[in-house]
């Protein structure tokens, strides 16, 4: 059996060696995982429509990383395939909280609260909002944002933290192999994001005891429990999402609580927990084919 990742290009590929294999007389059962730009960017241009509903109904099996995803698939495509919903999953031995004081008080020597924010910088991603949220919380509480990645929407940033005059409490950190280790340091994450089919990078926070502050777009509210983890607001509120920001800053207090709080959530998306959900899949699609077969 073979799983792929994406309906383009990936499950299409599938396609053609299972055609090419089964004039051998092979049976490969394919699993196809969408993962959210297949759909809700890539997929709806009408000029790959028909290549990504061919895909998805030819596969075998068909899951999405959020109810969000399955919804949107349905809603934008003619797909005859039921869609089982198997959620992102997270390595905790490598996500988790690390002891990196040290670093920390390089970062903040006068023990300022740190913000961070981590994505590939596009549009949707709304990353200009998370630079406006943090104005607000630097207002209020002394603290320092870090922004890790980059992409086309950079420039546009640092232009932004200059005319906010905020340069000074602001590290553009870019592209990072290690991230575990600055999320560790780290006590808030804002993903103000336009959409998202899961919020990964909120799960890695939270993994890290980092609690989120969302819109409440996509699948992040399958991930980020409101008043729990973190809070949700409306996507581009940014008065909201400050307001909500602060609450969990202010004290040591609140904050030790949503960083347990969220942590105690990522648990529950463990790779130990996750797998077996794709474990019974695959017996479940490997059975179906094998009966089709005979």
């Amino acid at each position: 059996m073979w799983h792929v990742h994406y309906a383009i290009p990936h499950a299409s590929v599938a396609y053609m060696a299972k055609q090419i294999l089964a004039a051998h007389g092979i049976v490969l059962p394919i699993v196809t995982t969408l993962h959210g730009t297949d759909i809700t960017l890539v997929g709806k241009d009408s000029s790959y429509e028909p290549v990504v509903t061919f895909a998805i109904n030819q596969s075998d099996g068909v899951t999405a990383v959020s109810e969000s995803l399955k919804k949107d698939t349905y809603a934008n495509f003619k797909i005859e395939k039921e869609i089982a919903v198997i959620p992102n999953f997270i390595d905790l031995e490598r996500f988790s909280k690390k002891a990196k004081d040290h670093f920390r008080k390089a970062v903040a020597p006068n023990g300022e609260r740190l913000v961070v924010h981590t994505s590939n910088f596009r549009k949707v991603k709304r990353v200009q909002d998370v630079v406006h949220v943090f104005s607000k919380i630097r207002k209020e509480i002394p603290s320092k944002l870090l922004l890790i990645g980059d992409g086309p929407e950079r420039h546009n940033i640092e232009q932004l933290c200059r005319e906010l005059d905020l340069c000074d409490d602001v590290r553009f950190l870019g592209k990072q192999d290690m991230i575990e280790e600055i999320l560790s340091i780290c006590d808030l994450f804002i993903m103000p994001s336009e959409t998202e089919s899961f919020g990964l990078a909120a799960l890695e926070a939270m993994a890290c005891q980092v609690p989120v502050i969302s819109s409440n777009a996509g699948g992040i509210p399958e991930l980020n429990i409101n008043g729990v983890t973190g809070f949700m607001s409306n996507v581009g509120d940014v008065d909201d999402m400050a307001k909500n920001a602060l609450t969990i800053l202010r004290t040591d207090e609140s904050l030790k609580k949503f960083k347990s709080q969220a942590l105690s959530r990522a648990k529950e998306f463990d790779t130990h927990v996750i797998t077996p959900m794709y474990e019974q899949y695959y017996a479940k699609v490997i059975e179906a084919s094998m009966a089709t077969a005979k």
